[in-house]
């Protein structure tokens, strides 16, 4: 069975996703992702598959699953059944080991994170004093905001990389495989020639040569891999770039329009508020109050 390389949605203000799903079932796609991933199951019952291990879950589990590592959580058969009462619901952590900062990974305080990351690259299961202790910062991490959440989260991590309480999922060698590398090397191709050339005008010719691919054969395999259009990709990442220089406050919003890659201020206006729900002008009052209010504090 192929796994699906799957683009984990991103909230351009935070550093990583904390998401809480209350929904039918979890689906049924085997997939994989280069985040590393937390998954605490607060109820729902079926088969697990991670990597080549195959077993059964049920309400309380607590998983830290590696980056690029297939899997997914199969419901028992009720939970296909419409059943407004039978439904699972989770707390989901994802987040790039780098998401705090390149340079967390390299203190000397923190060695022990790295060496979890590794370990997590077969899958652990959590128990025990561990898994009692990480179930009220998972729930607390959902409604946190702002410091809160970034020490929530190096609390987690914390008690991860400290714990023997954890039970290995996967073989070690099935672990280190990633199951379409060409996908991931394609896909970072285009990531990485994106956020060297948002500013400029950049064209499904240009990105479809990078991919080794006819222009439609390229968007309809970038549509497929992430679950979006390249232009809504390249859109997400413009407008990201313009809320950090609108957080800077150096730059006047008409200059950040332009220093993002958008031609025209109307337009640069529509696609920010349509993403972020606010204008370029109410997102700047919003954090600087934020960050006026921090430093009154």
């Amino acid at each position: 069975m192929k796994a699906q390389f799957h683009k984990v949605p991103v909230n351009i203000q935070s550093s990583f996703s904390i998401r809480h799903d209350r929904k039918p079932n979890f689906g049924t796609t085997w997939h994989y992702h280069p985040e590393l991933e937390l998954h605490y199951v607060i109820r729902g019952e079926g088969v697990r598959l991670v990597g080549d291990n195959i077993s059964n879950f049920s309400d309380g589990e607590i998983i830290l699953l590696g980056a690029n590592l297939p899997h997914t959580w199969r419901c028992n058969e009720e939970y296909f059944q419409g059943n407004p009462n039978q439904e699972v619901e989770a707390i989901v952590i994802q987040f790039l080991p780098e998401c705090l900062g390149r340079y967390l990974l390299g203190l000397p305080e923190a060695y022990l994170i790295p060496k979890l990351f590794e370990k997590a690259k077969s899958g652990l299961l959590i128990s025990g004093e561990a898994k009692a202790r990480l179930e009220p910062l998972m729930r607390a991490a959902v409604q946190a905001t702002d410091l809160d959440r970034i020490i929530i989260f190096l609390s987690i991590l914390k008690i991860l990389s400290e714990t023997s309480e954890i039970q290995t999922i996967a073989t070690e060698h099935h672990a280190f495989k990633q199951s379409n590398e060409s996908d991931v090397q394609r896909i970072n191709k285009v990531c990485n020639y994106t956020l060297s050339n948002y500013k400029k005008e950049i064209t499904l010719e240009e990105v479809a040569s990078i991919s080794n691919l006819s222009v439609t054969s390229f968007c309809r395999y970038f549509k497929l891999i992430t679950k979006k259009t390249y232009y809504d990709f390249l859109l997400e990442i413009r407008i990201s770039q313009a809320c950090r220089l609108l957080i800077e406050d150096k730059l006047l919003t008409e200059v950040i329009c332009f220093e993002c890659g958008f031609n025209n201020v109307s337009n640069f206006y529509r696609h920010f508020k349509k993403i972020t729900k606010v204008t370029p002008l109410e997102y700047k009052r919003k954090y600087l109050h934020s960050y006026k209010e921090a430093v009154a504090a």
